[in-house]
């Protein structure tokens, strides 16, 4: 067990698709099971694009619930909801007041929604909020209100943690030394999932395979990922395939070598290898849908937890808000 603490958010915008799952929660999940952790579901960053609280509140289970089904070690994790912790909003606003509004201009969000706007011919802030602009700093609260040692992040989103380094390197230069300054954690590279055509899985392409959909529906669509003409009886190259390319995250190695060897050598035709790649992918997937099922069917079940991990979360939360309070106000 690592000393260092973890902390990751999940943004609240809809089950995940099995990239999403094999990309980023399954390492989450084996991560928190060998380091403290602290993971909050990010129902305030969630209000820059949703403004519907039922719709935030009904994914805000669904993460929950597939977290807690997928094997969360909730002795080690710390699973609570963002907006529970009032000090994340507190610490914030007293870190406004020593963050450049140069760097908040640099931020990829937003610089993102200027270059769009401008291509548009629109006002270069037309559509941004100041929830968008001023994430960063949020980000940066989340990052800082518990000790972060460590933040798991895509190699995209390391700004966010470089973000909360300088954020904090403004404060202690001003106040003295108060913040640890975390380090980002670049996942261990899974490769580009692909979704049913090949390229990237992502709901832009609406090539995705959902997480938690029905074992018919599950295996509709693997039926459907597009392949070339080769017959049973010719050759076919593995490393080219986004049948084996999926395999690949659902098999040990010895049954992954014997697949790959089956499928190079004649006599495997696509539709039997569909169906192997959904035998594998459903029995991976079966129990984490039936336990999530089960959760959400039982919601006081989630809010037990989230609760438990809210309390946890707060008594951390408000001894380095009262730190910092005193540092900036006495």
């Amino acid at each position: 067990m690592s000393e260092k603490i973890v902390l990751t958010g999940i943004k609240p915008t809809g089950i995940p698709h099995i990239g999403n799952y094999v990309g980023a929660l399954k390492p989450l999940i084996e991560m928190a099971r060998h380091n403290k952790t602290y993971m909050f579901i990010a129902d305030l960053h969630a209000l820059n694009t949703i403004h519907d609280a039922a719709q935030i509140r009904r994914h805000t289970y669904e993460i929950a619930a597939l977290l807690m089904a997928a094997g969360l070690d909730l002795e080690n994790a710390v699973l609570f909801r963002q907006s529970d912790i009032v000090q994340v909003s507190q610490l914030a606003t007293m870190l406004m007041n020593v963050t450049p509004k140069g760097l908040m201009n640099r931020a990829h969000s937003y610089k993102a929604s200027v270059d769009k706007n401008t291509a548009a011919g629109l006002d270069t802030d037309a559509g941004v909020n100041m929830g968008l602009y001023t994430y960063p700093v949020l980000m940066a609260a989340d990052i800082l209100l518990y000790g972060t040692d460590i933040v798991p992040v895509g190699a995209d989103q390391k700004q966010h943690v470089e973000f909360a380094r300088d954020i904090a390197g403004y404060f202690n230069k001003i106040y003295g030394e108060t913040f640890k300054l975390p380090e980002p954690a670049i996942g261990q590279d899974t490769g580009i999932i692909p979704g049913l055509d090949g390229r990237k899985m992502s709901k832009s392409y609406d090539n995705t395979i959902p997480l938690l959909c029905p074992e018919n529906e599950l295996k509709k669509k693997i039926m459907r990922i597009i392949t070339d003409s080769k017959m049973p009886d010719e050759p076919k190259d593995p490393d080219a395939s986004t049948i084996v390319q999926l395999y690949a995250h659902f098999a040990n190695a010895d049954e992954l070598a014997d697949f790959r060897a089956r499928f190079a050598a004649p006599g495997m035709g696509y539709g039997m290898a569909k169906t192997e790649l959904f035998d594998k992918v459903n029995a991976a997937l079966t129990p984490v849908r039936m336990e999530y099922e089960r959760l959400m069917a039982n919601p006081a079940e989630i809010d037990a937890v989230l609760a438990a991990g809210a309390e946890h979360a707060r008594a951390v939360a408000e001894q380095t808000y009262n730190r910092v309070k005193h540092a900036m106000l006495g």
